[in-house]
């Protein structure tokens, strides 16, 4: 709400609400990962975020910690700090206005509205209409970024996309011949790691499959449950039995993307494995139509998807406008010689967005500028 007077304690509550909210992106999907904290007298006396699954939502995670810990009556009053607009619709559960009025919440902060037509406004309005004051805008920058791959979901039908390509100092991802190579400083493999462990799923091609045979799985100390479902890019179904994500498929999501026309018997064995195949239309070049696949993954519930493909499916999601962002670790070693990152150059309307360093690595992130085609 524009003129909203905003207090250094609102935005220290609003800070807390948007890092709690973070700490479940990966897992909460369907939904959006919202964070709630509920203050009164300015003492925090109850905090939540979405749980892993979608549910319990994040005002309702915390109106619940604010009771389990001080009684019923320790939420009357408070203010609540919102990453996102509270749910106003009946689904599974009564919607979030309702529980946070039912709560005795007197003011309600929050960041920014939800896109959602179930939602869009609505959340407001009950609130208002509940007597509770409503403030929004406070963090809405952040809390945009949170929430893209929500956002992306509802506006676009399809899940927000970022790119990952790992580049020598020459400009290659791969040594000559297409051997599996180490680019990356542990530094920045940690930091790369970290964003897979916040994405829903992540996605290969299966020339990535073949040259690597890769895991495709969150291997932070800790942090081994985050591992994202791995989707596998796969035109005929040549994806081998005997590869790791094959035989890690009943402890890891493994979804393989092919199309219509695809070897029935491969099918059947991936299934067996305990794989989960899914056909969508093909190109005319025989190639997954990736607009269906991405699609197909927003109908199943997946909001963030991280492409660390090969240089195929790099180009073929940036010329279909199809990546949301690029993140692009650079490492001080030349190969000298190899499989160059980039088929073509990065299209012009990507910008750089953030740079920083880690370790010896520089990862930039590159996003479009929504004023170039």
């Amino acid at each position: 709400m524009a003129g909203v007077a905003f207090t250094a304690a609102d935005a220290q509550f609003m800070d807390h609400a948007l890092r709690l909210g973070r700490r479940n992106l990966g897992l909460a999907w369907p939904n959006p990962s919202v964070g709630c904290v509920l203050v009164k007298d300015g003492v925090i006396v109850g905090r939540g975020v979405t749980q892993p699954g979608g549910r319990p939502h994040g005002e309702t995670t915390a109106i619940a910690h604010a009771v389990a810990v001080s009684g019923p009556g320790a939420t009357r009053g408070a203010t609540a700090y919102v990453t996102l607009e509270p749910c106003s619709h009946y689904g599974k559960t009564a919607p979030c206005s309702d529980a946070l009025a039912r709560a005795g919440i007197a003011r309600v902060v929050c960041a920014i509205g939800d896109p959602d037509p179930r939602v869009h406004g609505r959340g407001f309005h009950m609130l208002r209409a509940y007597g509770i004051g409503v403030d929004v805008g406070l963090g809405a920058a952040e809390a945009a970024l949170d929430h893209r791959g929500h956002f992306t979901r509802v506006r676009l039908g399809r899940p927000y996309v970022q790119l990952k390509m790992a580049l020598s100092s020459d400009g290659f991802v791969a040594a000559a011949g297409g051997a599996r190579t180490q680019i990356s400083c542990p530094a920045a493999t940690s930091q790369l790691h970290l964003v897979r462990a916040m994405a829903d799923a992540i996605m290969i091609g299966i020339g990535t499959v073949l040259a690597d045979d890769p895991m495709l799985t969150c291997r932070l100390p800790g942090m081994e449950h985050r591992s994202p479902v791995r989707v596998i890019i796969d035109s005929r179904l040549r994806l081998p039995l005997a590869s790791r994500l094959v035989a890690t498929a009943r402890e890891v999501p493994t979804w393989v993307i092919s199309t219509v026309g695809a070897p029935p018997e491969a099918e059947r064995a991936l299934r067996q494995a305990g794989c989960e195949v899914m056909l969508v239309s093909r190109r005319d070049d025989g190639s997954v139509d990736m607009g269906a696949a991405l699609r197909l993954l927003a109908v199943r519930g997946i909001t963030r998807v991280m492409s660390e493909g090969g240089p195929i499916l790099a180009q073929t999601l940036m010329k279909s406008h199809l990546a949301d962002e690029i993140i692009v670790a650079r490492s001080p070693d030349a190969l000298g010689a190899g499989v160059p990152g980039f088929v073509e150059p990065m299209p012009e309307r990507y910008r750089l967005a953030e740079s920083r360093m880690a370790g010896r690595d520089l990862l930039e992130t590159f996003r479009p500028d929504p004023s170039t085609p």
